[in-house]
């Protein structure tokens, strides 16, 4: 049961004051990490190393990979559909 009215937010103050000043921070480091990455990407010692690294890159530059949504896992319509009863009062379901 959740301890908020309804119309109520959980998180009324938004986002704390802090986590946008930490941001601004790692900002001031975004040249050197990529520095590493490519570093890594390059000369790493494990493939698995250099995979992620270069990941990294590509995901920082064009975005992360959209996924795409299907219902089926081979490219197939998502089932979809609605079932509305009415129901007169003082009367059930099973009445019809």
């Amino acid at each position: 049961m959740s301890q908020f009215q309804p119309g109520q937010s959980g998180n009324p103050g938004g986002r704390p004051k802090a986590s946008a000043k930490v941001r601004e921070l790692a900002r001031e480091y975004t040249e050197q990490a990529l520095q590493v990455l490519v570093q890594i990407a390059t000369e790493g010692e494990s493939e698995a190393a250099r995979v992620a690294a270069a990941n990294a890159i590509l995901d920082r530059a064009y975005g992360k990979p959209t996924q795409p949504i299907d219902g089926d896992g081979e490219g197939g319509a998502i089932p979809t559909g609605m079932t509305v009863t009415f129901i007169r009062p003082g009367q059930t379901p099973d009445e019809g």
